[in-house]
This record gives structure tokens, C-alpha cells and sequence, in this order.
């Protein structure tokens, strides 16, 4: 996409995702909703130009977070907060896969149950979609790019690979 309105490609991005979570239910009650417990210096990433619509963002070290207290204003979640604990991979053709972001496997029991738990596949479906579309973008295409490595990475670690 040359001149991208990042305002209006993420909001059809969270209209994509609507309040499709990955289950019908509300995980935080399984962990005590620990992927919102943070403090000044925790937070989560924010796609490139995803601060055009948040209210609120921090830059650390370079990269911009959404800083989190612990509740928010649910449409006001940034993108991370919105599809975690998975992510929409990419592999090296462009293709794009759903799966587990194992960067949060000690924090969310989601993932080390994942085999115990029925998944809402509508949320599945919604954020494959979404990585098409941020795939269309060159910046948001390296960052998947760059976050696909990444979770690869956690994922040879914890299973040895």
C-alpha cells in the first residue's frame, strides 16, 4: 500500500476482529487476566503506525508499547492485546498462518492447555484475514516478517528443536 491511512486500515482491522477472543468465554477468569497485568515499563508492541488511532502510547527503547495498569477501555486495545496469545505468521512464500505465540507460553495457560480447550474458530478465521490485509503493507509485512522469527525462535527453545 503506498500512503497507507493507518487510521482507517486499523480500525477495519478491529472491526475485522469485532470482540471475537480466542474463546466464547472470558480466559482472564483461567489466570486472572495476568496478560493485563502490568505496570509503567510493561506493555505490548504496537504494529508500525498503530499509534495513529490509540489513545495512548509509549515509546521504550525504540519500539512502541501500549503501557497497561491492568483495565482499559476494551476498544481502545491495541492489536497485540487483541489477538493474544496468537499471532498471524508468515512464512517465506507470504502465506499466512495462525498460531500460538509462544513468546507468552509461561504466562498464558491458553497455550499450555491448548490441546484441553475449544477455541472460538470464528476468532481464527477473523485474524487470518487480518494478516492478509496487514500483509498488503510493506512495513506491517516486515514486521510479521520480523515477529514470525521471533516467535519461531520461542518455540525451538521450549521444544528443543
Amino acid at each position: 500500500m503506498k500512503n497507507t491511512d493507518y487510521k482507517k486500515m486499523y480500525e477495519k482491522i478491529y472491526n475485522t476482529l469485532g470482540d471475537l477472543t480466542p474463546l466464547e468465554v472470558d480466559c482472564g477468569v483461567l489466570c486472572d487476566g495476568a496478560c493485563c497485568k502490568g505496570d509503567e515499563q510493561t506493555g505490548m508492541r504496537l504494529f508500525p503506525h498503530e499509534e495513529s488511532c490509540l489513545k495512548v502510547a509509549e515509546i521504550e527503547s525504540g519500539e512502541k508499547l501500549a503501557v497497561c495498569n491492568g483495565t482499559c477501555n476494551r476498544s481502545y486495545r491495541p492489536l497485540a492485546c487483541r489477538i493474544f496469545p496468537f499471532f498471524p505468521t508468515i512464512d517465506e512464500n507470504g502465506k499466512i498462518f495462525v498460531e500460538p505465540d509462544y513468546r507468552a507460553f509461561r504466562l498464558c495457560p491458553l497455550l499450555s492447555h491448548s490441546d484441553e480447550i475449544l477455541f472460538d474458530q470464528k476468532f481464527f478465521k477473523a485474524l487470518k484475514k487480518v494478516g492478509k490485509f496487514l500483509a498488503k503493507d510493506d512495513e506491517c509485512k516486515e514486521y510479521l516478517y520480523k515477529i514470525t522469527e521471533e516467535i519461531d525462535m520461542y518455540h525451538s527453545f521450549l521444544y528443543n528443536e
